[in-house]
């Protein structure tokens, strides 16, 4: 990690400016990718897994009988892990519904908003060198609880062919319809336009690779909503001298290790504390499994030393994606956190916690989208419909505001659809 003191704003600018991804010809594959899977269908779908996912597919659905092969293929302990898991996420994501509420904003005037599931989703999930059960969760939970009646989950297969047993394990667990052995670009494209096998989604949800980011947005300009614009996975963490030195290069090696674009920054009122830090990740680093990536992202990756008083500008400069706060003054600093995805209070609380298991959702918005997304949530999953009534008392009381407005602005269509029921009244 590059190392800085009290540097100037500048210089903090350039240090938590994010890694840039590579575009080249990456519009052009995913558009080329789309536009086969809109003119072949299936077709294009199994000749673009046997290219990118290098797996000969002779069926693109999972089978009963590969659902149950994987429960059998899972331990004991883990199918515990995801069933309590599964337990919390609901609890948290139950407590977000909200019951219609009527008002009636002047006499004879009601008004109320009401909560529609979206009716067909999918859900893109990662396989690969980390499958993604957890997210499995995170998206099938809330959309189950909102009522979303097709809920289809698309996921790589292996060279084996099939797809990770924890994932469909989670999958059946949480009530998805459908799942599908897709990955990439054209998963997405599948579930955009929809072909033999997969009808399209009205919504697309889930993490991946710079390809399948880029293929999300696509999708939009096909008018296909996504859940959010998302880039490579990042934290950040704020230590001052109480701080434990190893809780804190954990929490930084723990988003480290998502990949070599990943970002990580330590935002710290101790010079000391920094140097433990440094030797702390140095330990760590020689204990995990997927050491070469989270080297290469340490490498995109700063330690920012800074007075107590700067904190909250870069926090909200950076708007990370998860913040974790290990300071003596949390309490302080939660009033003006205005811009994060999901933070993470005091030295118990580690990133993981909303990754796996707390019950806060764990897709959450990178890249500074923090400054206008939201993280998924039940709402992710519903749209709002307005409705009203009027009574004849309703329509003579706010009848002329509506006529002057209508007439003001030279639409006297709408202007005469008031008159007309005023005059009847008035017979």
């Amino acid at each position: 990690m590059r190392i800085l003191e009290y540097p100037t704003s500048a210089e903090i600018q350039e240090a938590i400016r994010r890694p840039e991804l590579s575009q080249q010809n990456l519009q052009e594959i995913v558009k080329s990718v789309f536009d086969d899977v809109q003119s072949e269908g299936d077709n294009a779908l199994f000749r673009y897994t046997a290219k990118f996912d290098k797996v000969e597919l002779e069926s693109l659905e999972v089978t009963q009988a590969e659902f149950e092969e994987a429960a059998l293929l899972l331990s004991e302990e883990l199918k515990r892990a995801i069933t309590q898991a599964s337990k919390n996420i609901s609890v948290f994501h139950a407590n977000q519904f909200e019951e219609a509420k009527v008002v009636e904003t002047m006499p004879g005037v009601r008004c109320w908003r009401k909560s529609v599931p979206i009716e067909r989703v999918g859900l893109y999930i990662p396989g690969g060198t980390a499958p993604l059960f957890s997210t499995v969760l995170m998206l099938g939970i809330p959309a189950s609880i909102a009522g979303c009646k097709e809920i289809t989950l698309c996921s790589p297969a292996g060279k084996d062919g099939k797809i990770h047993p924890a994932i469909l394990f989670a999958a059946r667990s949480v009530g998805v319809t459908r799942v599908l052995k897709l990955g990439g670009i054209q998963a997405v494209a599948a579930m955009s336009l929809g072909t033999k096998s997969i009808n399209s989604s009205y919504k697309i949800f889930g993490p991946g690779n710079q390809y399948v980011t880029s293929a999300k947005k696509f999708a939009q300009q096909l008018g296909v909503a996504i859940d959010m614009p998302a880039g490579p996975s990042e934290v950040m963490v704020v230590a001052d001298e109480s701080a434990n030195a190893n809780f804190v290069a954990a929490d930084l090696l723990s988003q480290a290790e998502h990949g070599a674009d990943s970002q990580v920054v330590l935002l710290s009122t101790s010079k000391e504390k920094v140097a433990e830090v440094q030797q702390a990740l140095h330990v760590q680093l020689q204990q995990l499994s997927r050491n070469e990536l989270a080297v290469k992202a340490l490498e995109n990756s700063s330690a920012i030393v800074v007075q107590k008083q700067e904190l909250l500008s870069i926090i909200n400069q950076y708007a990370p994606e998860h913040l974790i706060l290990q300071t003596e003054f949390n309490s302080d600093l939660l009033p003006g956190i205005v811009n994060a995805g999901s933070v993470f209070i005091g030295p118990y609380t580690p990133e993981s916690a909303g990754d796996y298991a707390s019950g806060t959702n764990h897709t959450l918005p990178t890249n500074g989208y923090a400054r206008m997304y939201s993280g998924v949530s039940l709402d992710s999953f519903i749209k709002k419909i307005t409705f009203q009534e009027i009574s004849p008392e309703g329509i003579q009381n706010i009848g002329r505001t509506i006529e002057v407005m209508a007439e003001s602005e030279g639409l006297d269509a709408h202007k005469n659809a008031v008159s007309v029921r005023l005059k009847e009244l008035s017979k």
